[in-house]
């Protein structure tokens, strides 16, 4: 709320975005999502970019936010882009907010080059729950020392008692620079491994189909992209779930675009986890690709 019953809203300049945004406003409209431009890299695999030909910041923008790289479909926003959408921010005199739950510099699940970034303007959001301490359940801000006193004393009313385990660990795992040391050895090798693998089997089983996958560049998730796929995803869903197989549909993944059921790739997509035990997410991209196979024959 900016005053005199004006309000502003959170610009996402890429989408599919974090399907939590979705709920995180406190009013209808919060958020504002622009359409990616989609490259194609090879026949089976492709790669959002920000749009910037078609990205217009208006008055009503309060703040731009990215997540680096993106849950659902690990896109890793480009060093060049970043650079860019921070001089946009600076120019309209608005905060960049960047989500890193998964990214640099920790836990770096990130398999590209990506150069941290930040200054004064940028809001940098950090996360223990993806270097392995999920009901640690701590964040961690860097920002301005306003920012950070506003955000304290919100802390404070909506908890009544912050949990202070996980921020302990990482006083220490910080000082001696272990928590580095550990996401560049030990944290994305790991992930980074088996994302390969369960991308190789997954389009592997898919040949014959025109699909494409999202270029696998960190978090913990596949993004498949059902190119005219003669039913909706919320639908084929429904058919994975009776298999005993979850994934997510991908139309929940796009906050803020307007008129989302117009845009028939809101429909075409969905996410798959890949972070279980390498049997298990086998036997279950054997089960989502069977039933892939099935409603393209519709």
């Amino acid at each position: 709320d900016f005053g005199g019953g004006r309000s502003r809203q959170i610009q996402l300049p890429l989408t599919p975005e974090y399907i939590g945004y979705t709920d995180a406003g406190l009013m209808s409209g919060f958020f504002h999502a622009d359409k990616p431009a989609i490259e194609a890299i090879d026949e089976s695999t492709f790669k959002y970019h920000v749009d910037f030909d078609a990205l217009t910041i208006s008055e009503s923008t309060g703040a731009l936010c990215v997540s680096r790289p993106t849950n659902p479909t690990g896109n890793v926003i480009s060093d060049n882009e970043m650079e860019r959408l921070n001089r946009l921010a600076l120019d309209k005199g608005i905060p960049l907010i960047i989500d890193g739950a998964y990214g640099t510099p920790f836990p770096h699940l990130i398999f590209s080059d990506a150069r941290p970034i930040w200054n004064e303007n940028i809001i940098l959001c950090l996360s223990l729950s993806k270097f392995g301490l999920p009901a640690a359940r701590t964040g961690i801000i860097i920002a301005r020392e306003e920012i950070i006193r506003a955000v304290s004393s919100m802390n404070a009313i909506l908890n009544l008692a912050t949990g202070s385990f996980g921020s302990l660990l990482a006083i220490d795992l910080i000082k001696s620079k272990d928590i580095l040391r550990m996401s560049h050895q030990i944290v994305r090798p790991f992930y980074e491994s088996k994302a390969e693998r369960a991308g190789h089997y997954l389009l592997n089983k898919l040949q014959g189909l025109p699909v494409k996958l999202h270029k696998i560049e960190g978090a913990m998730f596949l993004w498949l992209w059902l190119k005219g796929c003669p039913i909706p995803n919320y639908v084929l869903y429904e058919r994975i779930k009776q298999k005993g197989v979850l994934i997510v549909s991908g139309h929940h993944f796009f906050p803020g675009i307007d008129q989302p059921e117009t845009w028939r790739h809101t429909q075409e997509c969905i996410r798959i986890t890949y972070s279980q035990d390498q049997d298990v997410v086998f036997k279950g991209l054997t089960i989502i690709a069977s039933e892939i196979h099935k409603a393209y024959q519709e």
